[in-house]
């Protein structure tokens, strides 16, 4: 967390709006991870509330005077991202639906959010989306604060993720975390010891989908737009191959993933664009083989190979 607010002091001000934006992609990559890593669920959604919290921004947002407009819109898109995701994860969790069959419906939300973001043309702007999203501000009576400048910007999005990783990791190591591991190694023997197996990834589901519409808000609050592109199946698929790449449950694995992610891709386009997608499906091809498990579990695991040879040869 030091070195992720301490970053700005090392970059310029293009620089650190890319890695602004990294960080956004990180906090959707966690909001995956939770619900994938932790609860085993695998969701093709988060990119349709993504898209709710970002759309949710670039509409309400501007409607509400003074400096409250962002937090306006990201409220309203957290709110609709809650109640849809709560709507459809009751149906479909209690209805018994799990594995592809939970996956495939989540992959039809994805791509009904995208059809109603390019078709709704008069509120969302279509192929075109919309311009004029408001920053982050807060207003109470006579006093203000916006963030509008690029160090702003960035702290603002560097604190949120780092409050939401940090009290995550908090809720895994306690009892939800031990009851969601008990639920992803046999759910029926998790059910017939008493808990409400269904409820549990209900409430993890509706969660993973407010982060999800957080992380869009501080989106189109930073960026000050919003297209059709981020409510698409893309964007979800990228988030999956983060929490893939960086270590699924791991959370931390996600966003490091995240960052480093982007990065590479930042320097590999400055020379070639076309390179960059040969190059990330490379990788991993390559990845599935080698390190399945993912980028922090295999470093992990190095250092506990390491670490009891030296404390055998300092006991020796």
């Amino acid at each position: 967390m030091a070195a992720v607010l301490a970053y700005p002091l090392l970059l310029s001000s293009y620089q650190m709006d890319v890695a602004r934006d990294a960080l956004i992609f990180a906090l959707l990559a966690l909001s995956l991870d939770f619900l994938w890593g932790k609860a085993g669920v695998l969701s093709f959604g988060q990119a349709a509330f993504f898209g709710m919290g970002a759309y949710a921004v670039a509409i309400v947002g501007p409607m509400v005077p003074n400096d409250n407009g962002a937090l306006a819109g990201m409220v309203t898109g957290i709110g609709l991202a809650v109640l849809v995701s709560g709507i459809v994860g009751y149906f479909l969790i209690y209805g018994g639906v799990r594995g592809a069959y939970l996956t495939i419906v989540t992959l039809a939300l994805t791509l009904i959010a995208r059809n109603v973001a390019t078709s709704w043309a008069s509120v969302t702007g279509g192929e075109a989306g919309l311009i004029g999203a408001p920053p982050p501000g807060l207003s109470i009576g006579g006093w203000s604060v916006t963030a509008s400048d690029s160090v702003s910007l960035y702290l603002v999005v560097a604190i949120v993720l780092s409050v939401t990783l940090t009290a995550l990791w908090a809720a895994s190591r306690g009892r939800l975390g031990r009851v969601l591991t008990a639920i992803q190694d046999d759910e029926a023997k998790a059910r017939a010891l008493g808990y409400d197996t269904s409820g549990y990834l209900l409430a993890v589901f509706v969660l993973s989908s407010g982060l999800a519409a957080i992380a869009g808000g501080l989106y189109a609050s930073a960026a000050g737009y919003v297209a059709p592109d981020l409510v698409g199946l893309l964007l979800s698929t990228q988030a999956i191959v983060h929490v893939a790449f960086g270590g699924r449950g791991t959370l931390i694995g996600p966003v490091l993933a995240t960052v480093l992610v982007i990065h590479v891709q930042q320097e590999v386009s400055s020379f070639s664009y076309a390179l960059w997608p040969l190059l990330l499906g490379a990788f991993f091809i390559a990845m599935v083989f080698l390190f399945p498990k993912g980028l922090l579990p295999l470093i992990s695991d190095l250092v506990h190979r390491l670490v009891p040879r030296r404390d055998r040869g300092g006991t020796a």
